[in-house]
């Protein structure tokens, strides 16, 4: 239980939700966490779930991995545009809840926003980042950084491939031997009957549909044991159907 490096999915303002599922873990303060972007959007309590973390990151050592999510909020936070169908994709929960937060909150977090990570490649070439990237070359030398944020051809690339094929065979795609592990969200394991995390071709999908029907996951890296939540309708059944949080997020 000591020293662990904890990676924890998407939360989308399920504040009730991360709470639940660290508790679970039973996080200590000796646990290292990484979190893999999409804390907004969706649920209610996205203020909630900023604050936390960044009151958490005060007392332990935490890397903060951004998503999609956060690229719209902090958009809309910074210029009071609305990107595209934002708003029937949690948005809405999320200007709502905004809304009702001083203009010093707004601000404090729109700072958390943009120092956000794009990725995290840690001393055991595992990478972690929200969605994905496209270069054969790696992360470094990917030329559209919200790939970072937008990318499911790695995952879809990931499931394809055939479990019995030779990592050093011809065909093996390239992108996915350059990391001895690779560490997403995203894309919810829920599109692929899953309820749990999922594995494919060095890919760990921990993305388990907090924004839809599913729960958070955290799950330890190195012995990948996973903690859960409780799903999220059941945690907030008085938000089902309020916003258009069932809706597939938009690619």
């Amino acid at each position: 239980m000591k020293n662990r490096i904890l990676v924890i999915g998407d939360i989308h303002g399920g504040f009730r939700a991360l709470i639940q599922v660290l508790e679970r873990a039973q996080l200590t303060a000796s646990d290292r966490l990484i979190f893999l972007g999409d804390y907004v959007d969706g649920w209610s309590e996205s203020p909630k779930v900023v604050d936390y973390l960044m009151d958490l990151a005060k007392r332990q050592t935490c890397i903060f991995i951004g998503g999609n999510h956060e690229s719209l909020l902090l958009h809309w936070l910074k210029t009071g545009e609305v990107r595209g169908p934002w708003l029937n994709n949690g948005g809405k929960a999320s200007v709502e809840a905004y809304t009702a937060v001083s203009e010093a909150k707004r601000q404090e977090h729109t700072a958390f926003f943009e120092q956000l990570r794009d990725y995290y490649i840690d001393e055991q070439q595992r990478l972690f980042i929200h969605a994905g990237f496209t270069n054969q070359k790696g992360v470094d030398y990917e030329f559209f950084k919200e790939y970072f944020r937008w990318d499911r051809t790695l995952w879809e690339t990931a499931l394809s491939i055939n479990p019995e094929l030779d990592r050093e065979h011809l065909t093996y795609p390239k992108r996915l031997k350059i990391y001895s592990e690779i560490f997403i969200g995203h894309t919810p394991v829920t599109h692929f009957g899953s309820t749990v995390p999922m594995y494919s071709a060095g890919v760990w999908n921990v993305d388990t549909g907090a924004a839809f029907k599913g729960c958070i996951s955290a799950m330890d890296i190195e012995s990948k044991e996973f903690w859960q939540s409780d799903f999220l309708p059941d945690l907030y059944p008085d938000e089902i159907g309020r916003n258009a949080i069932l809706t597939p997020i938009s690619s």
